[in-house]
This record gives structure tokens, sequence and C-alpha cells, in this order.
């Protein structure tokens, strides 16, 4: 890229694109955004961007080229409008865009070629722990489950499948405040499927009956099994006493019973803990068929 010709400045400009965009895009997606000052879209691109580098973290950053001073770069990338924005990934282009795009485009063009990206040092070894302390809570293991997950937090605390692991292990202790704590540090709004089944698994266990109640509610529906009120709350404490398959019985036969019983509560109510458990797992898959034969017969 560089020539005789050029003016001091000029390779001071070409070397430090060489080491904030080309060297820097080896481990890391560079956007480099074309500009210029006279360019009305590039004023309302530029903070959309500023912001979603800045929300990315450290494995995204953005190396900004104004047409009018930097000419070689521009011609280098055969910019022909501003703005212009090419991702660089490994030392290359390997995406981009021209115009002005929405903060939610600009967004998913980020995530889609941060998950491009091979991973980082370490990387790996978390992953490993993250599923050992997933394993732990699985076998019931709730104590250490949550020290392994409260360390990693710790080490990782943007991680949603982390903090979602930690409130469930904090939820099988019977810790809800902790759980919703932990829950609270990352946006309420995420769509991250492991925190819509931990907060749907912290919403079950603060509507559960106390244990204690256990046998009151099981003498109830012995007695008339169309106490719907009983199967609903026998359901909740034993689905946050892990017992899965026994809480859906009672939800289910009072489907059976009367699927329209205060609104279709029974039913909603299913659909809580299939989210909690979450959509594409094998139990609810079965849950789901098992509803839809009471619903259709």
């Amino acid at each position: 890229m560089a020539s005789l010709s050029m003016s001091a400045d000029e390779r001071a400009a070409i070397e430090a694109f060489r080491r904030d965009a080309i060297e820097a895009s080896i481990d890391k997606l560079v956007l480099v955004r074309f500009t210029a000052d006279w360019c009305g879209p590039c004023k309302q691109l530029g903070p959309l961007i500023d912001k979603l580098v800045s929300e990315a973290g450290p494995r995204v950053a953005q190396v900004v080229v104004d047409v009018d001073r930097q000419p070689l770069i521009a011609s280098q990338f055969r910019v022909q409008s501003v703005p212009t924005v090419y991702a660089m990934v490994g030392g290359q282009p390997v995406d981009g865009f021209v115009g002005a795009k929405t903060e939610r485009e600009i967004k998913g063009f980020i995530e889609k070629l941060v998950a491009t990206l091979p991973p980082e040092e370490g990387e790996d070894n978390l992953d490993a722990i993250v599923e050992a302390a997933n394993a732990l809570l699985a076998a019931g293991e709730t104590d250490q489950a949550a020290q392994a997950f409260a360390a990693l937090a710790r080490e990782a605390p943007e991680r949603a499948d982390v903090i979602a692991g930690l409130a469930r292990a904090l939820i099988a202790r019977g810790d809800l405040d902790g759980a919703e704590a932990a829950l609270g540090t990352l946006a309420d709004d995420s769509k991250d499927q492991s925190l819509i089944q931990a907060r749907a698994a912290l919403d079950l266990a603060r509507a559960a009956a106390p244990a204690g109640e256990l046998a009151e509610l099981e003498s109830r529906i012995a007695a008339d099994p169309a106490d719907h009120e009983a199967r609903l709350a026998l359901a909740n404490a034993l689905f946050a006493a892990g017992k899965q398959d026994l809480a859906a019985e009672q939800l289910l036969g009072s489907i059976a019973i009367d699927r329209d019983w205060n609104e279709g509560a029974a039913r909603a109510q299913l659909l809580k803990f299939i989210d909690a458990v979450g959509f594409g797992d094998p139990w609810s898959i079965g849950i789901r068929r098992r509803l839809s034969s009471i619903l259709f017969a």
C-alpha cells in the first residue's frame, strides 16, 4: 500500500491503518468506517456504530477513515460513496455495507460476524467449566454447582449462560433473592433462551406452595380430583422440587377434566413449565404432545 511518493503524514496514516485495522483484525472484528465531514448520513451512522462497538466488548473495534484526508486508503478499498463500512476479520475485508442503517441492522451485522471469530485463548476451557457446572446441577449437587457458577460469574459476568446457571443453582438451594440478584446483573429484555428459562424458573419457585402443604394438597385432590386450585398449587410445589413429571401430571389431569377452568390457568402454567425447561428439551416436546392429544381429542 505504501509508495515512495507519499508524504510523511500519508505514511503515518498508512502505518496506523495497517496496525489498527489489518493487524488488529487478526483476532478480532474491526469495522472500517469511511466518512466525510460534508456527509449527512455519515453523521447519523457514526454515533450508532460508536455505541454498538462500545457495547460489543473488546473483540470488536472500529477505525474511522476520512476519505478526503486519507484518499489512498479509500482508493485501496474502492470506496465510491460514503458512508461505507467494511468489516475486517483475519486481516481481510469479509463483509460490508454502503449507506445508513438502523441500530438494529448494525447490531445484527456485528453479532453475525462476531460469531465467526475463533475462540479466545481460554474460552474453550471456560466452556468446559460451564458444562461441568451444569452437570453438577443436573446431578443435584446444588451447593457445588452454585460455587462453580459463582466463580464463573466473577470471571465472565457478561455470559448469559453463566448467570442463568448461577440463578438456577441458587433457586435449587432455595435462595430466590440471590437468584433474582444474579439475574438482575443482565438486561431484563435479553432474549437469551437460558435467561428466559431461569427467569421462568424463578417465577415458578416464588409461586410454589411450602413443602409442608404438599400432604394437605394431595389429600384435597384425592377427595376431589376436580379441585383445580389444589392441583395447580401442588404442581408448582412439585416443579420447584425438581419433580417435573409429577408436576405435569397434575396439570394435564386438570386440563383433561376442565380445560377452561379459570380461563385456562392450568394450561398457562404448564406452558410456563415448558418455558422454564426449554421449548426444545425432550421433556418439553413430550409434554406438548400430551397436551395436544388432550386439547384435540
